[in-house]
C-alpha cells in the first residue's frame, strides 16, 4: 500500500497537464474473494431465488416463458405442394350393398379430392345424408364419431358452392359456416375441410379461442366459402364487426349434443339470429342423441327436416371389444404395465377421474420406464395442440387424460382406450371409449373396475342396452414388479 501511495503522489506532481492512467491498488487474494461473495450476496437479495418443482422426466411439460419460442401449428395456410389433378377418376368396381361416391352427384373436383384420399365407398351415414343434402334439403343426423358424418357434410357444401358460383361477395362473409364445441374438433373438421378441397381451390378457414386472436381476425380480411369454429370465438368477430353472417348459405352444427351438455347453445342461438331464416339457408344438424331438449332446436332451427340415424339404436359399435376387469385400487398399476407390455397397440389412450391422480399415474409410468405425456384442462392451449399433434402423428404412443381435457380428441387409429378408473357418468364412458373403433377400424376398450367404480356399472348398463361381465385377472397378470414404488 505505502508503494502505491508514493506512485500516486509522484505522478500528481510529474504529470500536470498530461493524461494520467490510473493505478489499481494491489488486491489481495482474500479481498478479492470477499469482495465477489458481498456481490453475490447483495444480488441473490436484490432477485430471490423462486423454487419449482422439477419436472419429471418423460411427461411433456413446458417451462414458463418457453412457449414464446414455440411456434404454434398453423391451420390456414394449404399444402405447399399441391399435387396435379388427375386427367380422369378412377374406376371403382361396385360391390353389393355398398354405395360409390361416384354414382352420386358429387362435383368432379371433389371427387378427384376423395379419391386423393382413397375414399372409394359411403359409409351407413354418408350413404343415407348424401342424396339429401345434394338436393338442398335441411337434415337431422344421428350420428356417433367416427361414423364419417364430418366428410358427408363437407362433400356436400363444397358441391353446392361449386355448383353455385358467387363471385359477388364482401371480405369478411363466409358462404359455409360449420359451428363445432371445441378447438380440437374445429381443427379437425377444417384439416378434412382442406383435404377434400384439395382441387377446388377454395379458401376455408377454422377460428377458435385461446390463440391467434389478431391473425385470425385478419384471415377474415377475405370471403370465405367455409368458416369453422367455436361459438365464442364467431360471438367475438361479429361482435367487433370483423365476421358478417347475413349472407352465409348453408349452417352445419355438430355434436349438437355436446353444445348442449357444455352450456353454448345461447352462443349458438345468438349466432343463428344472425343468419338468414331458416328456408333462405340450408341447415344441416348432426348430434349423438336425438333427445326432447335436442328436438327442440331441430324445430327452432330447421325448415321441413330429413332425419337420418346413421345405424341401429345401440350407443356402442360393434368394432368396439369391451373388456372389465376386477381389480382393487392398489392392483391397477401392475395390471395397466402388464397391458403396456404385452397387448399390441398402436396408442393407447388412459382415462383417469382426477388430474392428481393422473399426474401419479403419469409419474409412476416414467418411473417404470415407459414414456407417456398428459393431459389436464389446465394445460395452455398451444402445448395442449403440441401434445395431441405429437400423439397423432406416433411420436407420442400412451396419453394420459380426464374427460374435461379429452373434449374434442380426434385421433385415428387409437387401439386401446383404458378407463383406469370408471367414469361416474354413463355418458363419458360411451364418449371414453367413442374414441376407439373408429372410421370402420376395430378397437378395444379395457375397463378397470374397483371397489368404487362398480358403482357406476349399473347406469352404464342402461344407456347402452348391455350387460357387463366382470373378468377376474390371471396370475400372470399380477407378475409385474412395480419398481416406481418408494422411488
Amino acid at each position: 500500500m505505502i508503494e502505491f501511495l508514493k506512485k500516486r503522489i509522484k505522478s500528481l506532481f510529474s504529470g500536470r497537464g498530461k493524461h494520467v492512467e490510473s493505478v489499481e491498488p494491489p488486491v489481495r487474494a482474500n479481498h478479492h474473494y470477499k469482495h465477489k461473495h458481498i456481490e453475490e450476496k447483495q444480488k441473490q437479495k436484490s432477485h430471490p431465488r423462486k423454487f419449482e418443482q422439477p419436472p419429471v422426466s418423460g411427461i411433456k411439460t413446458i417451462k414458463a416463458g418457453q412457449n414464446k419460442k414455440q411456434k404454434p401449428p398453423t391451420f390456414d395456410i394449404k399444402p405447399k405442394h399441391t399435387p396435379l389433378k388427375p386427367d380422369k377418376l378412377e374406376d371403382i368396381p361396385a360391390e353389393e350393398g355398398k354405395t360409390r361416391f361416384i354414382d352420386l352427384p358429387i362435383h368432379q373436383d371433389i371427387l378427384f379430392g376423395i379419391q386423393h384420399l382413397e375414399f372409394k365407398y359411403c359409409t351407413s351415414i354418408q350413404a343415407k345424408t348424401l342424396p339429401f343434402l345434394l338436393e338442398g334439403k335441411d337434415i337431422t343426423g344421428k350420428a356417433q364419431t367416427g361414423t364419417g358424418k364430418t366428410a358427408a357434410f363437407l362433400i356436400a357444401a363444397f358441391t353446392q358452392l361449386l355448383n353455385n358460383p358467387n363471385r359477388d361477395r364482401l371480405p369478411g362473409t363466409c358462404r359455409v359456416l360449420v359451428m363445432a364445441p371445441t378447438r380440437e374438433l374445429a381443427i379437425q373438421i377444417h384439416k378434412d375441410a382442406e383435404a377434400l378441397s384439395l382441387f377446388a381451390g377454395m379458401n376455408n378457414l377454422v377460428v377458435f379461442g385461446g390463440m391467434d386472436h389478431h391473425k385470425q381476425r385478419d384471415l377474415l380480411g377475405k370471403p370465405i366459402d367455409i368458416l369453422i369454429g367455436t361459438p365464442g370465438r364467431i360471438i367475438d368477430y361479429s361482435r367487433s364487426s370483423h365476421l358478417n353472417l347475413s349472407k352465409t348459405e348453408i349452417l352445419i352444427i355438430d355434436e349438437a349434443d355436446r353444445m348442449l351438455d357444455m352450456g353454448f347453445i345461447p352462443d349458438v342461438s345468438r349466432i343463428v339470429r344472425q343468419l338468414p331464416p331458416a328456408g333462405k339457408r340450408q341447415t344441416m344438424f348432426f348430434s349423438a342423441t336425438l333427445e326432447p331438449n335436442i328436438l327442440r332446436l331441430v324445430d327452432n332451427w330447421l325448415k321441413d327436416p330429413v332425419t337420418v340415424e346413421s345405424e341401429s339404436q345401440q350407443l356402442i359399435t360393434d368394432l368396439i371389444e369391451q373388456v372389465f376387469y376386477s381389480v382393487s385400487r392398489e392392483e391397477k398399476f401392475t395390471l395397466l404395465m402388464w397391458l403396456i407390455k404385452n397387448e399390441p397397440f398402436e396408442r393407447m389412450l388412459i382415462f383417469g377421474n382426477r388430474k392428481d391422480s393422473n399426474f401419479n399415474l403419469a409419474k409412476k409410468l416414467v418411473r417404470s420406464h415407459i414414456k407417456c405425456c398428459m393431459l389436464s384442462g389446465d394445460v395452455p392451449q398451444v402445448k395442449r395442440m403440441k401434445i395431441l399433434e405429437d400423439f397423432r402423428a406416433g411420436r407420442e404412443k400412451i396419453l394420459i387424460a380426464t374427460d374435461v381435457a379429452a373434449r374434442g380428441i380426434h385421433v385415428d387409429d387409437i387401439s386401446i382406450v383404458v378407463n383406469y378408473d370408471i367414469p361416474e357418468r354413463a355418458e363419458d364412458y360411451v364418449h371414453r371409449i367413442g374414441r376407439t373403433g373408429r372410421a370402420g377400424q376395430k378397437g378395444k376398450s379395457i375397463g378397470f373396475v374397483c371397489e368404487y367404480g362398480a358403482y357406476s356399472l349399473e347406469e352404464i348398463e342402461k344407456l347402452t342396452g348391455q350387460e357387463i361381465k366382470c373378468t377376474m385377472p390371471t396370475d400372470e397378470m399380477f407378475k409385474y414388479t412395480d419398481y416406481s414404488r418408494g422411488s
